[in-house]
């Protein structure tokens, strides 16, 4: 119990974002099956395999959502029994657990007629009562969002909060279901009904989102300054950010139907790929949508902005600093010597001074700053010769195929000094550390490095020729760029945490670019994938530049 508290505010985060994800593809999989799948089974050449895969997919998301609302029911109620004292009944009959009651039953709801043939073939009546159940998932999902504890203007904005989820689902979540339909469907006049419908739906998503994403800019952050002065505006603007960039890839993709118009034999290749894209970015955004969650809108954090002459100030191009302060001089090293010398006075047990998830902000001086500092200026060294390399391996010299060793070398390198209240090189035992969420999530981070680093090695050196293991180092790369989004960190002045996040943001982004643009170039061929190796090595060493300038002082 005590460790599920510690860990409590970032695994609701993941945990959100997983639920945003299974919520989506079963809303939209049950509309890209009413509006889509069914009104064409009959003209396509194999719609009856459509409408099962379809239904399966809408179904498995409904269950996946079911499960996540159970599991963050059971988290928070947890968490509330634990801290507060309070019986599960009385945790029951808070608004957030009706409203994920609420969620989990319908859901069921969904799974039963889907489940027991009114999803294949829904007529009239299955088709309504499909839509009712979805409308009525996404109303139970707006009471849990920001717009629920609003005091004014609570009802325009839970509509608005509804429209945006409509808008994410009709168009991110039915991706699935498309690209399905696309691997199902082999001839040219099938392309061009399902692309023109989807893309149909798809701008109708584009709309809801775009108008509703308005409403609720207003309202949670007001003004210029909330969006680069609060965390939470610097997330709003990491979502516009790729949100762009889906509406890129769309644009694609209606330009493909609009080929397929004029000539019905047309490649739908690269639709496909596009479209692959547009869920996984559509994914990274539903996880940025979750760290929304954990932070106060805007509006409402009138003190601790931070100022533009401050964030231009903090980013402006410094000389890296490649010298380390010693361990001993870390706040942290000092306060554990201070409680040593005085339980050698009083012959008692000395305290330790850091105890991983005890909730308290770690002591920092300038040391700490300095210490933080050479490890980012030193990973964006090692980042930057990594794009570096990738680019020359892209160019043809051989000899720089074995660049992804550097990263099990930077990896070696995080494991070491991100922690140094941990072992090795702190007295905190690497298990008991993990109670810590921000040492929890640099573990986590050195993993994900390892595993893509070894993956694409062994493919660039010959050693695994499995054309899957290739796309190990893209997929691991998005999942980090996600996972950043949702990094945090213990410090305890305000504004210098945001001066932190704002330089991590980019880094996400860069990292976003960089795993689906290396996707592209193993899944497209002709020129979209040759352009597209050119672009993640370029992502890439944009994050070792940005990591060089990373400054928290």
């Amino acid at each position: 119990m005590a460790l599920l508290i510690d860990l409590f505010g970032y695994l609701s985060v993941v945990l959100h974002g997983f639920t945003v994800t299974a919520q989506s593809v079963a809303v939209g999989g049950v509309l890209f099956l009413v509006l889509l799948a069914r009104p064409f089974a009959e003209r396509l050449a194999r719609g009856e395999a459509l409408l099962a895969i379809v239904t399966k997919i809408a179904l498995f998301g409904a269950l996946g959502l079911i499960l996540c609302d159970a599991l963050v029911l059971a988290l928070q109620g947890a968490v509330l029994v634990g801290t507060l004292d309070i019986s599960p009944l009385a945790v029951l009959g808070a608004d957030f657990a009706r409203a994920l009651l609420v969620k989990m039953a319908t859901a069921s709801v969904l799974v039963l007629l889907l489940w027991f043939g009114h999803g294949g073939r829904p007529g009239l009546a299955g088709g309504i009562a499909l839509l009712v159940a979805a409308g009525v998932e996404l109303a139970a999902a707006t009471l849990t969002t920001h717009a629920e504890a609003r005091l004014a203007g609570q009802g325009p904005l839970l509509a608005a909060e509804w429209f945006h989820q409509f808008g994410a689902a009709i168009w991110i979540g039915g991706l699935p279901c498309f690209l399905a339909a696309l691997a199902l469907v082999r001839d040219g006049d099938g392309w061009r009904l399902v692309g023109a419908r989807f893309s149909r739906m798809s701008m109708l998503g584009v709309v809801c989102i775009l108008g509703s994403g308005i409403v609720m800019w207003r309202a949670y952050v007001g003004d210029l300054a909330g969006e680069y002065g609060t965390a939470y505006g610097v997330m709003v603007s990491a979502k516009i950010a790729m949100f762009l960039a889906l509406l890129l890839l769309g644009l694609g993709n209606f330009l493909t139907v609009a080929a397929l118009g004029r000539a019905p034999g047309a490649s739908v290749l690269r639709m496909r790929r596009f479209a692959e894209v547009e869920f996984g970015i559509g994914i990274t955004i539903f996880f940025a949508a979750a760290s929304l969650t954990s932070v106060p809108p805007a509006v409402d954090l009138t003190q601790d902005r931070v100022g533009w002459q401050a964030i231009v100030a903090r980013n402006w191009p410094v000389v890296p600093r490649l010298a380390s302060p010693d361990h001993d001089a870390l706040a942290q090293s000092e306060l554990q010597a201070q409680l040593d010398g005085e339980a050698a006075r009083t012959a008692q047990r000395p305290q330790p001074a850091f105890v991983p998830g005890d909730g308290t902000i770690a002591p920092r001086n300038a040391a700490d700053i300095a210490w933080s500092e050479y490890n980012h200026h030193w990973s964006g060294i090692f980042v930057l010769l990594i794009g570096l390399l990738a680019l020359a391996d892209r160019a043809g010299l051989r000899a720089a195929r074995h660049w992804p060793l550097l990263f099990l070398l930077m990896a070696g390198f995080l494991a070491l000094r991100a922690d140094p209240e941990v072992w090795p090189m702190g007295s905190v035992g690497l298990l008991a550390s993990l109670r810590d969420v921000e040492v929890l999530q640099h573990r986590v981070f050195v993993l994900l490095i390892v595993i893509f680093g070894l993956f694409e090695w062994r493919v660039r050196s010959g050693a695994n020729k499995n054309p899957r293991a290739a796309l190990v180092f893209p997929l691991i790369t998005a999942l980090g760029a996600a996972l950043l989004l949702t990094h945090t960190h213990a410090i305890a002045n305000v504004s210098d945490q945001l001066l932190i996040e704002i330089t991590h943001t980019p880094l996400a982004l860069a990292g976003v670019a960089a795993g689906w643009a290396r996707w592209l170039e193993l899944r497209l061929p002709g020129r979209g994938g040759r352009v597209a190796g050119w672009v993640w090595p370029v992502a890439l060493v944009l994050v070792g530049l940005i990591l060089l300038d990373y400054r928290e002082a």
